[in-house]
């Protein structure tokens, strides 16, 4: 029999459904005498957030930070995380039981990474519908040309427009204290050697909300940097949020690689931006050594 691309498609959005469902499961008993609730089959925490993790393709160090991000996620005891490797030809059956998505994937440009018409348009009506989405670090730069992707990043690394300086300490300056995610902590909070994502690509003025930036100081590029830099250097954005039909999208530069995620201002910025973009409020604390 000739295995259309369809076909294709279709069986491999089925195993990935079987996949979640028994790592959704885990260990035989699991979940047994749990009230039933939201989430995939057989979750052991209902009643927490449900996160579902897309990853499996991207030059940084995913199999590293994953982990990492899950498990920042899972030790506050809100959420319950499960990762995706293989979102190709995916649906919207494998979203349904999810409140929110973080996106730790990058496609480079190969046509082949790209995951689909399907599995483009699920993640597209999954936000507009009211859920979460958490894009991180080189996420930003994933999807070229997918308007939607666009609109809810609201700022995109692009070909010959998004670089950073090599890795070094900066400060990272709240520009909206009240706003849920960063309401209680005290500015600048100091970033230990991560990189600072500038000169990205922006949908119009009034799209995206900043809560955070950074200097971007232009005198630690060096001359292989070809990108056009004004001055001295500029402020960047570092955190943001987006609005996208009645979902809530929180947007982290942050992150460079598994010692970055690992950083406490990263764990505690990032838990309340997953929780933030699910339900609008947030109830993780501010750790005492980052308030103000």
């Amino acid at each position: 029999m000739r295995l259309t691309r369809a076909l294709f498609l279709t069986l491999c959005s089925a195993a990935l459904l079987a996949t979640l469902t028994l790592t959704a499961q885990g260990p035989p008993g699991a979940g047994k005498g749990k009230a039933k609730g939201k989430g995939p089959p057989g979750a052991n925490h209902p009643e927490r957030i449900q996160v579902l993790i897309i990853t499996g393709q991207n030059p940084h160090d995913w199999r590293a930070t994953t982990p990492s991000m899950r498990k920042t996620l899972d030790d506050t005891e809100k959420f319950e995380t499960r990762v995706v490797e293989e979102f190709r030809g995916s649906g919207p059956e494998i979203l349904a039981p999810y409140d929110v998505v973080i996106v730790n994937y990058y496609d480079g440009t190969n046509p082949k990474n790209r995951w689909g018409e399907r599995a483009e348009t699920a993640l597209s009506d999954f936000v507009r519908s009211g859920k979460g989405l958490v894009l991180y670090h080189l996420s930003l730069g994933a999807f070229d040309g997918w308007t939607d992707y666009e609109k809810m990043s609201g700022g995109n690394w692009r070909p010959n427009q998004g670089h950073h300086s090599p890795q070094h300490d900066y400060a990272l300056d709240i520009k909206d204290p009240n706003h849920p995610i960063m309401n209680g902590f005290k500015t600048p909070l100091m970033i230990k050697n991560d990189e600072l994502f500038a000169n990205l690509r922006w949908q119009p003025e009034g799209s995206y909300h900043v809560l955070a930036t950074a200097y971007d100081d232009h005198s630690r590029y060096g001359a292989q940097d070809k990108q056009t830099k004004v001055g001295a250097g500029t402020d960047e954005p570092i955190l943001w949020t987006t609005e996208f039909g009645k979902g809530r999208v929180f947007n982290i530069a942050l992150g460079h690689g598994p010692e970055d995620t690992e950083n406490p201002e990263f764990k505690a910025i990032f838990a309340r931006g997953v929780e933030w973009a699910t339900t609008g409020k947030v109830t993780i604390p501010v750790p005492p050594e980052m308030a103000k």
